[in-house]
């Protein structure tokens, strides 16, 4: 989620808007560390052409990866790229304008490439200059994550750093999620659109991720700080992100290099054989791990909702649908539909289906700032 910033035209002082609902108290540092030129990456920045006559828009500089060779800024299509965009060899920015009364700040990288928006993620890459961020990858307020990434999991629990909220914690609330998810044609302006996802992760949190957040990653909360998912929008009771699997494989094929993490040491086994075993780390600070479902339920659940997933998400008002968890039990699987609150639509759905809890979520429309 990108946050917006109003020029001033008459006067040196600008007016931050931010675009929804979504800046809540909760768990988090507050992310002023992350509001300023800082070395760490999970902080403000974006494309130095983000910008319209009223507004600049910026987000969060995510993480480091690298093809083997040249080392890039990972973050959201609509923050490096200008939602399909931009050029090769635009500028970015640490800070981003909207923390520099929309003035150009430190130069860190230029864009490179993005998977264009309808390719299932909302990713790119920026390649970094050198000498202008943390080469190892720290992560402001979470340190250098692994190189092993991991499948994301109901009930995992996780945590982020970004620009606006800073660190933030919470569990994984639904998985193999459909999402309809809004866009804007420019920064603070233009013609709005909706970019249907699949597969995705959500975080069933208000307090988890705000306007600015966007490009964040999401890593395991404990000293692992294994990739799980790349954030990229959101609600007032939800944060979206991308797979990282898929994000890495998607910037993989439009690079024609492999695309890995720049972090902690990588093993054979990969990130989810060593949670597999059993390896069990101390959590930051923040949320506990939540109640993870039977393999057997969520096969079931998944297999449920595949059958009805078309049918639910033609429904008026809806505008995801995955797989979760009971409210009434956590270890039994559900299906979980996300209703916006906003579009007056009242759809129905039965208490259960094929033996499984129906949770309806009424929340705000899922929006990529």
């Amino acid at each position: 989620m990108r946050q917006i910033r109003t020029i001033a035209l008459f006067s040196c002082v600008a007016l931050v808007l931010v675009g929804s609902s979504l800046l809540t108290p909760g768990l988090a540092d507050g992310g002023s560390n992350h509001r300023v030129r800082n070395l760490h990456l999970g902080v403000s920045g974006g494309n130095t052409n983000d910008r319209s006559r009223l507004y600049c828009c910026s987000g969060t500089l995510g993480s480091l990866v690298t093809d083997g060779t040249t080392t890039y800024i990972l973050s959201n299509n609509h923050v490096l790229a200008r939602g399909d965009q931009a050029t090769a060899g635009e500028d970015v920015s640490q800070p981003g304008m909207i923390d520099n009364n929309c003035n150009v700040a430190t130069v860190v990288a230029d864009f490179s490439i993005a998977s264009p928006l309808g390719s299932n993620v909302d990713a790119a890459l920026a390649q970094l200059r050198t000498g202008t961020m943390d080469p190892t990858g720290f992560i402001e307020d979470i340190g250098v994550p692994s190189g092993n990434v991991v499948n994301p999991s109901v009930g995992l629990s996780v945590a982020k750093s970004g620009r606006t909220t800073g660190f933030t914690a919470g569990t994984i609330g639904s998985v193999n999620t459909s999402v309809n998810v809004q866009y804007q044609k420019s920064c603070g302006q233009g013609k709005k659109f909706t970019v249907g996802y699949t597969n995705q992760v959500v975080i069933n949190s208000s307090s988890f991720s705000a306007g600015g957040d966007s490009g964040s990653l999401i890593v395991t909360n404990n000293a692992s700080h294994n990739p799980v998912a790349l954030l990229f929008a959101g609600s007032s009771s939800s944060t979206i992100g991308n797979p990282i699997g898929e994000v890495l494989s998607k910037l993989s094929t439009v690079s024609g290099r492999s695309i890995t993490f720049i972090g902690g040491v990588s093993s054979p086994l990969g990130g989810q054989a060593l949670l597999n075993q059993g390896e069990q780390q101390p959590f930051i600070p923040g949320l506990g791990q939540g109640r993870s479902l039977p393999q057997q339920a969520i096969d079931h659940a998944s297999a449920v909702l595949e059958q009805n997933r078309a049918r639910f998400m033609a429904q008026p008002g809806v505008i995801g649908v995955g797989v979760g968890a009971s409210d009434k039990d956590d270890g039994e699987a559900a299906i979980v539909i996300y209703v916006d609150r906003t579009s007056g639509a009242r759809p129905q759905f039965t208490d259960t289906l094929d033996g499984l809890a129906v949770r309806v979520v009424h929340t705000d429309p899922f929006i990529a700032f």
